[in-house]
């Protein structure tokens, strides 16, 4: 009997799927009722900058738009930090390195961001920092900077080289809670003007800067020309022609000046302030602006531990650890990183204040939890003024007011003084 040759194997064949006729779709014409819920109406504003800021949801929104609203020159002017900017990038990347930590059996719906600062309430723990040359962002200055912050209940702060006199700020807000910040000028009988205008028209507190015994070298303003007023140069003429409304403002309001000196004083001119300001503050300075003024005393710019105590050794109410928004020496300590050392030192005795690098509303409830009494804002309310005037201000004031309440919510935490330590780590 032969082999058997065996055939080789071949699979069996896929079975074949047998498709479903697809299922007709039957078609009408759509009744009012069906396309309502899709239609979004939002409110006409009829001013252009309303507008604008409808549509800004975070301070970053807001500054993209501030970049092109006004000259180069001037958004570089606030945006902008010293030398090579090391310190204004530090300050950012501390406050966007943290990480919250929520409890989340705690959430509320509702919760209470009001607190006290210098013992008087207020809805939420914020105040808005000196910024000087103001009316260079928008020609309504620090008026409406002043009026809205009355209107949102938190303090301003008037600077020495602001733009609105002592005066007229207190007029366009005269139920504000007014700070004026100062210079000690190396003339004290100067200062001793600038407090007696400023308790004459009901001004809160004084607060000393003391980080500035000579102005901090922004590049970008050397190389833009920056002055005030406004150089009108070949290099200038371009970027003025680009925003004529600016312009025209600047040119048909009251005239660009350092408004809380005397016309014609050489305390007011561009370039003298290094020349004329007090070099060499002590704390013994401190202890004669707290007999001087008879009220609150803050100070700003201090950059450690041994500074807050002699500070409030001196007679300060309380201190703002500033390192002027990386505008003064470049590469200097982080003001969030030094939080918790400095409240440990003086908390129990003064208010601890922060600034440099707060952005948001999660930005303030973070330095809250490390301590501080407030955190204060500048370049994030001068980014709302360039944008629209006064509603800008409001705008960036309300943004970070409901970033607040949110973050409060999503943490677990439903009042200011559940805030801390264990809902924030400091990471590295």
């Amino acid at each position: 009997m032969s082999e058997e040759v065996p055939t080789s194997v071949v699979p069996d064949a896929a079975p074949v799927r047998r498709r479903s006729a697809p299922v007709p779709t039957r078609r009408r014409l759509p009744r009012w009722r069906d396309v309502e819920p899709f239609l979004v109406t939002r409110p006409w504003h009829r001013e252009a900058a309303e507008r604008r800021l409808g549509r800004c949801v975070t301070v970053d929104d807001v500054e993209r738009l501030a970049r092109r609203r006004v000259p180069g020159a001037v958004f570089d002017y606030v945006h902008s930090g010293a030398e090579s900017e090391v310190s204004l990038d530090r300050n950012r990347e501390a406050f966007r390195s943290l990480e919250l930590r929520p409890t989340s059996y705690g959430q509320v719906g509702d919760p209470d961001t009001s607190s006290t600062v210098l013992g008087r309430r207020v809805p939420f723990p914020l105040a808005l920092a000196p910024t000087g040359y103001t009316r260079l962002s928008h020609h309504s200055g620090e008026r409406a900077v002043a009026a809205a912050a009355a209107a949102a209940g938190v303090p301003y702060t008037l600077s020495t080289y602001g733009t609105t006199s002592i005066g007229d700020v207190a007029a366009a807000a005269p139920q504000g809670r007014n700070w004026y910040q100062f210079y000690v000028m190396a003339d004290r009988a100067v200062s001793e003007q600038h407090l007696r205008e400023a308790k004459a028209h009901g001004y809160e507190a004084a607060m000393m800067t003391i980080d500035t015994s000579t102005t901090g070298l922004k590049v970008k303003d050397v190389r833009n020309g920056f002055a005030i007023p406004p150089q009108l140069t070949a290099r200038t003429f371009a970027d003025l022609a680009r925003h004529p409304g600016w312009v025209a403002n600047i040119l048909t309001t009251e005239p660009l000046r350092f408004a809380t000196f005397p016309e014609g004083s050489p305390y007011g001119r561009w370039g003298m302030s290094n020349v004329l300001r007090e070099q060499g503050l002590r704390p013994s300075d401190v202890t004669w602006l707290k007999e001087a003024w008879g009220g609150p005393v803050v100070v700003k710019g201090v950059l450690s531990v041994e500074d807050a105590i002699q500070s409030v050794d001196a007679g300060a109410d309380a201190v703002v650890l500033s390192n002027h928004g990386g505008r003064q020496l470049d590469r200097s300590p982080v003001p969030l990183e030094l939080l918790p050392a400095v409240v440990d030192a003086v908390g129990d005795r003064a208010e601890v204040y922060i600034d440099s690098g707060v952005r948001s509303g999660a930005d303030v409830v973070a330095a809250l939890a490390l301590g501080a009494t407030a955190a204060l804002i500048g370049r994030p309310y001068l980014y709302g003024l360039m944008v629209g005037g006064q509603a800008g201000v409001d705008t960036v004031i309300d943004i970070l007011a409901s970033e607040m309440v949110r973050t409060m919510s999503l943490l677990g935490v439903s009042t200011i003084a559940e805030l801390g330590p264990q809902h924030v780590r400091l990471r590295r």
